[in-house]
């Protein structure tokens, strides 16, 4: 938007502002929110959008667990295919994980090779985790100095050869370092010891499940949170599956320890009495588990344990997938769902009488925070001006074809969901409406890429 153009006001009857929804009109000019005042005033020479009344006006979301795969795996998903999901589903910021791209995020070379695969592609603002493995302790440094947001390690094997994971004393090592840097952890907690994998498991999700015990989550969680303590590192938890390792992760937080804790929308919506045998998409590590831990994990995010909710968006091609005729312990683990978050978690949390205030800052501040982004998720001067319209009662029935994830397989495929994204605009441009056009045509995106990449120094 031009700076001659004159301010643009955006009005809604509910928009979220300082933590709850009131009346108001986002006054934007060039690419930053510069007031937000009384619904009813007047500003000269402005442009004017209204927000339905039957729609909120949200600042745009962050979700601070992403997996792009570009370059080196871009056939699983890219920058253009995942920030057009991402813009679809009111998403305007994502960090994108150091793997499963080649190379994999793990030097200073890595990031920028990156950087430029993003760059021309990416509709939404993006930023990057780096990788902490065996090779690169002690050298952590160069990326952090070249803006990454923090460093990722798995404590169990990732999946892929190129990015090893970490044991115990390597993980107190990488703490050090990361402490001393000013920078922050995030981990992939499982245990291997506690795992029982095989290269074949069968058609049986309950096989994969006895797999991947929650004692492998508990045991993990409990070594990191022993590191940062002895370390004073800044530490987060990736994922979280197993709702009984909530009370350490309180205790911890209680204790005064630097602590952050995610889960995922696939973790509070599905549950494993639900999933078939020989159903691919729903393979994830760690699993989706049993109904009654579900409900402790909406404890976690009703008593503010939980921190933030990310989608963990991990796609793959199809044919892996379904690798093995559906044995779960050849198909890749991963669930696709960058589009739809709000909109699932908001279908759950409506059917269980909690309201959308609740988990709106899971989706917003909360991951911004995680991951130390300034000034993303808020409706407030001076914030870039990201926001997104949701429409409360709008039906979504989830169709994986028509999604904008690059490849049409996902868990939530067949399901009807309650909320839909209606509007994105990112930097004060309209990016994203579903609106515009009649019966049947796609939803409209306007003008080429402009999302900017982020950088934490």
């Amino acid at each position: 938007m031009a700076s001659n153009d004159g301010p643009r006001v955006i009005r809604a009857s509910r928009a979220w502002v300082d933590g709850a929804f009131r009346p108001a009109a986002v006054v934007i000019e060039d690419t930053r929110i510069v007031d937000v005042i009384d619904v009813r005033d007047k500003v000269a020479r402005s442009r004017q959008t209204l927000v339905p009344d039957d729609a909120v006006l949200l600042p745009g979301l962050v979700d601070s667990h992403v997996h792009v795969n570009e370059p080196g795996r871009t056939e699983w998903e890219g920058f253009r295919s995942a920030t057009l999901a991402a813009a679809a589903g009111g998403v305007t910021t994502i960090v994108d994980m150091p793997l499963n791209s080649l190379p994999p995020t793990t030097t200073a070379r890595a990031l920028e090779i990156k950087r430029a695969a993003a760059s021309p592609s990416a509709f939404i603002d993006v930023g990057f985790w780096g990788g902490a493995v065996p090779d690169n302790l002690g050298s952590l440094a160069p990326l952090h100095e070249a803006g990454v947001y923090g460093f990722k390690c798995f404590l169990s094997p990732s999946g892929v050869e190129e990015f090893p994971h970490l044991d115990r004393a390597q993980l107190g090592a990488a703490m050090e370092e990361i402490a001393a840097l000013g920078s922050r952890i995030i981990v992939h907690a499982e245990d291997p010891a506690l795992l029982h994998e095989h290269t074949t498991l069968g058609r049986s999700y309950d096989a994969f499940l006895a797999s991947r015990p929650p004692e492998s989550e508990a045991s993990a969680i409990d070594a990191v949170i022993d590191a940062a303590r002895r370390t004073g590192a800044r530490a987060h938890i990736l994922h979280l599956s197993d709702a009984h390792s909530l009370p350490a992760i309180r205790a911890a937080k209680a204790a005064g320890i630097a602590l952050t804790v995610e889960t995922c929308p696939h973790y509070l919506t599905i549950i494993a009495e639900d999933i078939p045998d020989g159903a691919g998409e729903f393979k994830c590590c760690p699993p989706i588990r049993d109904s009654a831990n579900r409900d402790l994990l909406w404890e976690g995010i009703t008593d503010g344990t939980i921190d933030a909710i990310v989608s963990d968006h991990s796609p793959s091609t199809v044919d892996l997938k379904r690798s093995g005729d559906g044995d779960f312990g050849l198909a890749w683990g991963g669930i696709a769902g960058l589009q739809i978050g709000l909109s699932a978690v908001w279908t759950e949390a409506r059917s269980r009488g909690i309201a959308l205030e609740r988990i709106l800052p899971l989706f917003t501040t909360g991951p911004a925070e995680v991951a130390g982004i300034m000034g993303a998720g808020v409706i407030e001067p001076g914030a870039p001006a990201h926001l997104t319209v949701f429409g409360l009662e709008d039906p979504l029935p989830v169709d994986a074809r028509a999604l904008l994830h690059r490849n049409p397989i996902t868990a939530y495929d067949s399901r009807v969901l309650t909320g839909k994204v209606r509007r994105t605009w990112l930097h004060g441009r309209s990016i994203f409406n579903a609106t515009e056009g009649g019966p049947g045509e796609a939803p409209r995106f306007r003008d080429a890429p402009r999302g900017r990449l982020l950088s934490a120094r």
